[in-house]
């Protein structure tokens, strides 16, 4: 059964431009544009820019043109999280009103200070759960959670639990500087776009059972996931376009095509393709996601 009940399968790829599209971005965008033309169904693309400091000049165009250049179609307008703004405002005040979220003031020193260990950072101590000292000043806004496992089921590493009100706690859905935290934004768009799969690079696993959280607590409809292998480089450090990794080259898109598939696991039968549309239709027909990361090396790289 697809989630999102009724809607059909619906898949988004949503890099941030914060640089050019490079091996590993390429990796999770085949992955997703596979798994959604192998269900027959609708594939979009989002700009994931709410953190705006971080958007790089001509970053977008970029990314859009690769995507374009490897024979990759999305099928409705791009959505820009930028413009989303007054949008993820009124969900926070909202779940501000509710008591769902509230203020805090804390600083990062401060988090560091108080908090113990987690498993994606410190566990932020509750210092204004009950309200913020007098005299400070809010500078962001936590969702409350509690105690209590998340399960979630993904397509290829299978089941993952998390408690996220003990490992994680309460996490921040507005910054200190006034931008949407990505949690948030990823949770409302993935909703308002009645996405049902989302296939992403293993990454961003870890965050996972906090967007489920979220979407219990704002009522949305699940999703399914499914992460893919990320690609590292020879030291063993995932790529990023924030880091300025290499851009990946256009020059031999049908070459760049076939190595990404290889990468993920899947087999081709028969003859090497020898036009973009022959790998398209062939890889499309021959994927399995179930084959993700089952037929290499963990270590391997691109």
């Amino acid at each position: 059964m697809i989630a999102g009940g009724g809607v059909g399968y619906r898949g988004r790829f949503a890099p941030s431009p914060t640089g050019p599209l490079h091996q590993g971005s390429l990796v999770a965008a085949l992955a997703s544009y596979l798994d959604a033309r192998a269900h027959s169904g609708t594939w979009l693309v989002r700009i994931e820019d709410v953190d705006e400091l971080r958007t790089r000049a001509g970053a977008v165009d970029d990314i859009l043109r690769s995507l374009e250049h490897f024979g990759m179609e999305w099928d409705e307008p791009v959505v820009y999280q930028s413009a989303r703004r007054e949008v993820y405002r009124e969900i926070i005040e909202a779940l501000l009103t509710d008591g769902a979220a509230y203020r805090c003031a804390c600083s990062r020193s401060d988090l560091a200070r108080t908090g113990r260990p987690g498993i994606d950072g410190p566990v932020y101590a509750g210092t204004c759960r009950q309200g913020i000292a007098k005299g400070k000043q809010g500078r962001t806004v936590r969702l409350r959670t509690e105690p209590g496992g998340m399960t979630v089921e993904d397509r290829i590493l299978g089941t993952q639990q998390q408690d996220v009100g003990t490992q994680v706690g309460d996490f921040v859905i507005r910054r200190a500087d006034g931008f949407t935290a990505y949690q948030l934004a990823v949770v409302v768009d993935d909703a308002e776009q009645r996405i049902t799969d989302v296939v992403r690079g293993a990454d961003l696993l870890v965050s996972t059972p906090r967007q489920r959280y979220l979407q219990q607590v704002l009522g949305y409809a699940p999703q399914h996931y499914a992460h893919v292998p990320l690609v590292l480089d020879p030291s063993g450090r995932k790529l990023s376009k924030s880091l300025g990794d290499a851009a990946i080259a256009r020059k031999s898109p049908l070459q760049t095509l076939l190595d990404a598939f290889r990468f993920l696991g899947q087999k081709l039968p028969g003859p090497t393709p020898e036009t973009l549309p022959e790998f398209w239709s062939r890889a499309i027909a021959a994927w399995r996601i179930e084959a993700v990361g089952k037929a290499r090396d963990p270590t391997d790289t691109l």
